[in-house]
């Protein structure tokens, strides 16, 4: 049995994968602890941890950033660089704002030491780091009593002993980052960003992971990275850093397992929960970036490339000192959650607001487990239209179209972001909808798009979890090997890719994965290599990707390219640079990092074969929807046609999820119980 497992911040998912069949459930979050919601999720499908392996989502280390929590962290740099973090790029979040609010610094000036190991740009050292400066620094450590610690030099990723004698010479107990470990490339501002990151999360992240795997004894855990990749429980702790988009990850690596599938293979997805929207690109596989960021600070560690709002069904409505309405950032959570959960919410949000307009049906949420309370919702919705001034005979309806129409704008607005304003016409793409929430919408942000197709996978309430579950074991290594490109032959960057891929093997190695060096299975790419197979299942395959970063002499950024021998990637990278910014250069061609992913094999489900063909297709009656002048069908996501298709307006139910399917729309079911949308 494998469970997959999402923990959001109102909801905590689960998708069962057992003997070949999915099975489904929901629970309510526990913030505080989250590993108590997973237990009883557990408990409820009746599962016996010792035959379980888990891949978990989690949201620990992301909660933590966000909230400016975190462990006691010591910042370590070189003699005159104690303030390195402070600094920064002294890059201004608005150019023409001349006065911008300070930041706090990440690190108190108290917390940070400086000392000697200090390396030129060629790996020559330039400062010694001496047995007196390592007993110096210790004293100091113990003196101020951190529960963590981050170590970040110049130019560590040339040569780490220094990094290394520093840690070896710390008092015990202590939770030591290493940048050289962290992140060992070029930027000593973003790789120290990450490493302090790491070193202030990762204890939390281990007690966390220690507390779950106690709850779930002789259970093979593993946790998803922000990458895609699966990385067992014990490992997750010391790269913690790499958990921050682990959650929404999970749903990107779904959305793309679904949709190709489907025979859908480019997407525009928004994966709207309780309390925010995720929105990315998908162009067969979720798209990665090095330039993300986490609240303020930037994360330079590989993560899926996705743009975050505070839009989701529990985000607050509210009326501003101006008079006008305001949906969000702000959430009900799950406690006290929307008016309509009744446990205790008194501010309206988008979920009371789709339940006063009729789109959510108050006896199906959660396929019927709670019902929700459509007389306190209106009373609330009420409250939000006199405060508006409206003199609509029915204010309560008229405030909750105006909160529907607010947060459809916000979530189309991030679409954009990652669509038009990176030169990408929507219109090119299918639009998929995910989380519990998003298929009240994905009509109306379709059409704010120009778009005319969009696509509802089946279980896309739990989406994230089943991405949990088809997740792949891996890793993405990396290494900054700066030089000219024309300097570099290809056997020089072949071994120094091999070198890093065998670093990558050991790393896999030590978590029980048994891998053997060979070429890659047919129809994956060559050069590859593939897994030892034991035993018996539905496996998907084993790859290795090798890329590199590559930029214009002179440049501070790059862009990423598969590895095709010198000559070719010159010229791919010729072509994207123009494709990108509209232009390219003659100038010499810099590498500047080496990037090696491993994926081991995965769970391959046949979406098909898993769904359930017993649910009843039977029309369970009608709806009467604001703005609709006659009563809407209410039928279960089995009652949509396999061909032909259902012309809305009409509300489609399944146990974890609602859809809107608005009129002008037109739906259709695949074998796998997913729907296919399309404007009329």
């Amino acid at each position: 049995m494998i469970l997959g497992i999402d923990t959001g911040g109102t909801f905590t998912d689960f998708v069962l994968w057992r003997d070949g069949v999915l099975s489904v459930h929901k629970c309510l979050s526990t913030p505080t602890a989250p590993e108590q919601a997973i237990l009883a999720g557990i408990q409820a499908l009746g599962l016996d941890p010792a035959q379980l392996r888990v891949i978990h989502g989690s949201t620990v280390a992301t909660n933590a950033v966000l909230e400016g929590k975190g462990a006691r962290t010591v910042y370590i740099g070189n003699r005159g660089l104690g303030d390195l973090l402070s600094i920064g790029r002294q890059a201004r979040p608005a150019l023409y704002d001349l006065q911008p609010p300070l930041l706090k610094p990440p690190v108190p000036p108290a917390l940070c030491l400086e000392t000697g190991g200090r390396l030129a740009a060629d790996g020559g050292l330039l400062e010694p780091l001496d047995s007196a400066a390592l007993t110096t620094l210790r004293a100091a450590v113990a003196r101020l009593q951190p529960a963590a610690v981050a170590i970040n030099l110049l130019f560590c990723y040339l040569d780490d002993r220094p990094e290394q004698a520093i840690a070896a010479a710390l008092p015990p107990g202590l939770f030591v980052s290493r940048a050289s470990r962290v992140l060992p490339l070029i930027g000593e501002y973003e790789r120290g960003i990450a490493t302090w990151l790491n070193a202030r999360v990762g204890p939390l992240v281990a007690g966390y992971l220690g507390r779950l795997q106690q709850g779930l004894p002789g259970t093979r855990l593993a946790v998803m990275q922000s990458s895609g990749e699966a990385v067992a429980a014990g490992q997750a702790a010391a790269g913690a850093v790499r958990l921050l988009l682990s959650g929404p990850a999970g749903g990107l690596v779904g959305a793309g397992y679904v949709a190709a599938a489907a025979g859908s293979g480019r997407l525009l997805s928004f994966d709207m929960g309780g309390t925010s929207t995720d929105v990315a690109m998908i162009d067969g596989a979720p798209r990665l970036t090095t330039a993300g960021r986490i609240g303020d600070w930037p994360v330079a560690v590989p993560m899926v490339d996705m743009h975050t709002i505070g839009a989701g069904g529990g985000s607050i409505a509210r009326v501003d000192a101006g008079g006008l309405l305001l949906v969000g950032p702000a959430s009900a959570g799950v406690d006290p959650g929307p008016v309509c959960y009744g446990r205790g919410g008194t501010e309206p949000t988008v979920t009371d607001a789709n339940l006063v307009l009729g789109r959510l049906r108050a006896d199906a949420f959660l396929g019927g487990r709670m019902r929700l309370d459509v007389a306190a919702a209106r009373a609330a919705l009420a409250r939000l239209g006199a405060a508006l001034g409206l003199r609509d005979p029915d204010s309560a309806s008229a405030a909750a179209a105006g909160v529907i129409a607010v947060a459809n704008e916000h979530m189309a607005r991030a679409l954009r972001v990652i669509s038009v304003q990176r030169g990408l016409d929507p219109r090119a793409y299918t639009l998929c909808s995910f989380g519990g929430a998003g298929g009240l919408h994905v009509c109306a942000l379709a059409e704010a798009l120009g778009m005319h197709r969009a696509l509802v996978p089946a279980r896309a309430g739990v989406l994230s979890a089943l991405g949990m579950l088809v997740g792949q074991p891996g890793r993405l290594l990396t290494r900054t090997w700066l030089g000219p490109l024309a300097t570099r032959d290809d056997a020089a960057v072949g071994a120094a890719l091999a070198e890093l891929a065998a670093a990558g093997r050991q790393a896999l190695a030590r978590e029980g994965h048994a891998l053997a060096n060979g070429r890659a299975p047919r129809g994956q790419q060559p050069g590859g290599w593939a897994a030892d197979q034991t035993g018996s299942g539905p496996w998907r395959g084993a790859w290795r990707e090798d890329s590199v970063d590559l930029r214009y002499q002179g440049q501070a950024y790059t862009l990423n390219l598969p590895w095709q021998g010198r000559e070719r990637t010159a010229a791919a990278f010729h072509r994207l640079h123009a494709a990108r910014y509209g232009h390219a250069l003659e100038l010499p061609v810099e590498l500047v990092n080496l990037r090696v992913r491993l994926t081991l094999p995965g769970l391959a489900v046949d979406l098909a074969a898993a769904a359930d063909q017993a649910e009843a297709a039977a029309p369970l009656g009608q709806a009467q929807v604001t703005g609709c002048a006659q009563p809407v069908p209410v039928l279960r996501r089995a009652g949509v046609p396999l061909a032909g298709g259902l012309a809305g307006p009409a509300v489609i139910l399944d146990p974890v999820a609602t859809t809107w399917l608005a009129p002008g729309w037109e739906a259709r079911r695949d074998a796998a119980g997913n729907l296919h949308l399309r404007l009329l």
